[in-house]
């Protein structure tokens, strides 16, 4: 298979992504409208932009005058058409030399070092450092005021800011394992600039080349309403120049040039901002629609079947995997199968890299980056997880699913108080008044066994244990009466005193507000102490599935009798401890 039939996937579902989310879409139409318009400026517009009737000036909008007459007799209309010909292209003219004279640079300075790196650098260090306005009016007095070469002087002057973008970035990568292989297998330097470097710095360019062209536009704009620019081309600056002369006249005037310029800076910056991140976060959720819901799993949505809407947490045949660089991709779950009902707790065990945090985030629509699910359905009391929208997502988190991590220090954010941290999705997402939220949170907090409950709720998170922020999180995750939680390794971090407590707490949540559990961990204890039933996860799959009773005492899976002949409470006691002989001479 080719290169082109093996992008060709990749192509399509970056379209995909492009045609769902509104931001792409609108941006891109709003700045395709302007293109289009200008563009054929010659064709659409009704009059000649430089034809002057003084007799007619300022006269207001009429048929075959749509925006009315500028102070010299002119059609505004006409003339903001042709206006943003020369106002578009020449940024385009900037942006071009910038992007030519930076990234090449950037490219093999950052990926080959040496001498051409520091003479590189040396070099564009000194053009930063000269002013561009002052250069700009120099160029102007001794070039001329045409508006081309003042662009491409521009470009120049900004073609440091690409190149020390990607210098930057590709000097950090030049020595990855992936570079060398490339190097091993006998690409050239070109090939593996091409192919392996620039892809890393695409999204930095991207963002960058929106903002250089609306800085070109914005500063072709201030030259022109300076009246040093090109003073014989209608221009979208030379409008703005007129139009503030006359502005106690026809205040009308300035705007429709203003308004061409914001909207047109907008929408680059947005249009920019939707491209990058089509084409880097390929694991973001969809947006809501039929064809976004189809997205996550390459086909229609799962459908719900009548067995799983019974099930608080059903999830049929999960496949969760991660692509690699070269198109194919390393599954971390394959087509696990579980369920968890109202009121019950199942334990998710297995070792390190099994794959039962995958399983978890899957349950929450929160895959890290990258990955995602190949097939398979996860419904959350009868609500497909997979391939919903984001707004779906966000109205179930919290409410109907809710999660409890490990590391409980880390997840607080630190320059906010327990209160902060509880308050806030009561507030937003059952929409309680400042009072009500903070009462409710100090009875989450008593409900969680804190006796302290005010001093807690004042507190940072530096200011209170490990146990307590574990009970603090639970507290929160709590808060708007989920149905299901999923807690994972809830207690790894925890001394062996606090586990009990908190696991204590996890039964008496759920035997108080019925919720069903999915806890994560590795260890069995924890299993046999909380759960009803259990599943045992090795390398993604399923090995053993059953009861906590039957297969703590009574495992199928070989795997499963290895993980309980690593547990060590079995083993005889030591004997006392003595000192060496050798250390008591």
């Amino acid at each position: 298979m080719d290169t082109a039939s093996r992008n060709a996937p990749a192509r399509r579902g970056a379209v995909r992504r492009f045609a769902a989310s509104p931001r792409a879409v609108v941006s891109a139409l709003v700045l395709g409208t302007i293109v289009v318009l200008v563009a054929l400026a010659p064709v659409i517009a009704p009059h000649d932009p430089n034809t002057a009737d003084l007799g007619r000036a300022f006269d207001p909008p009429e048929a075959g005058h749509p925006l009315g007459l500028d102070p010299a007799g002119r059609d505004v209309w006409s003339r903001l058409l042709h206006g943003g010909r020369f106002t578009l292209a020449g940024a385009a003219v900037a942006v071009a030399v910038a992007l030519a004279a930076g990234v090449p640079a950037g490219l093999a300075a950052g990926y080959r070092g040496g001498w051409f790196d520091t003479l590189a650098d040396w070099w564009f260090n000194l053009t930063m450092a000269l002013p561009a306005m002052v250069v700009l009016l120099a160029s102007r007095a001794v070039l001329g005021p045409t508006v081309w070469t003042l662009m491409v002087i521009l470009g120049l002057l900004v073609a440091p800011s690409f190149f020390r973008l990607v210098r930057s970035t590709v000097a950090a990568m030049r020595g990855e394992l992936y570079v060398d292989a490339a190097r091993v297998f006998g690409l050239s330097d070109t090939r593996i600039m091409g192919r392996h470097v620039l892809v890393v710095v695409r999204a930095p360019i991207i963002i960058q080349t929106a903002l250089v062209a609306g800085m070109a536009i914005g500063l072709q704009a201030g030259l022109e309403f300076l009246g040093i620019g090109s003073g014989d081309l209608p221009t979208w600056g030379a409008m703005l120049n007129e139009a503030f002369t006359n502005v106690h006249r026809d205040p009308l005037l300035m705007l429709w040039p203003g308004l061409a310029l914001g909207l047109t800076s907008a929408a680059l910056v947005l249009l920019a901002s939707a491209l990058r991140d089509v084409l880097e976060d390929r694991g973001a959720p969809a947006a809501t629609g039929r064809r976004a819901r189809s997205r996550a799993t390459g086909g229609p949505a799962p459908s719900v079947s009548a067995e799983d809407r019974t099930a608080l947490l059903s999830v049929r045949g999960l496949t969760i995997a991660y692509p690699h660089d070269d198109g194919s991709a390393k599954q971390v779950v394959n087509g696990i199968d579980l369920e968890v009902r109202r009121g019950e707790i199942l334990g998710l065990v297995g070792e390190s890299g099994s794959g039962k945090t995958q399983t978890a985030f899957s349950v929450l629509g929160l895959l890290p980056e990258g990955g995602r699910v190949e097939k398979g359905s996860v419904t959350v009391d009868g609500q497909q997880i997979v391939g919903a929208g984001e707004r779906t997502l966000r109205r179930l988190r919290g409410s109907t699913v809710a999660y409890v991590p490990q590391e409980p220090m880390s997840n607080l954010d630190p320059a906010f108080t327990v209160g902060d941290h509880l308050t806030e999705p009561l507030r937003h997402k059952l929409g309680l008044s400042r009072a009500r939220a903070r009462e409710r949170a100090l009875e989450l907090l008593r409900q969680v066994e804190i006796s302290d409950a005010e001093r807690v709720l004042a507190s940072y998170p530096h200011q209170i244990s490990g146990g307590m922020a574990q009970r603090v999180l639970i507290a929160g995750a709590v808060s708007c009466d989920p149905d299901l939680l999923v807690a994972d390794e809830p207690t790894t971090a925890l001394d062996v005193t606090v586990q009990a407590e908190i696991l204590a707490l996890l039964r008496s949540l759920r035997t108080e507000r019925g919720m069903g559990v999915l806890l994560v961990t590795h260890d069995l204890g924890v299993v046999a102490d909380v759960c009803d039933r259990v599943a045992v996860l090795r390398e993604g799959r399923i090995v053993e599935h059953g009861s906590a009773e039957r297969v703590l005492t009574a495992p199928e899976a070989p795997y499963t009798r290895d993980l309980l002949d690593a547990v060590l409470d079995n083993t005889p006691a030591r004997g006392p401890w003595r000192p060496r002989e050798e250390e008591t001479r």
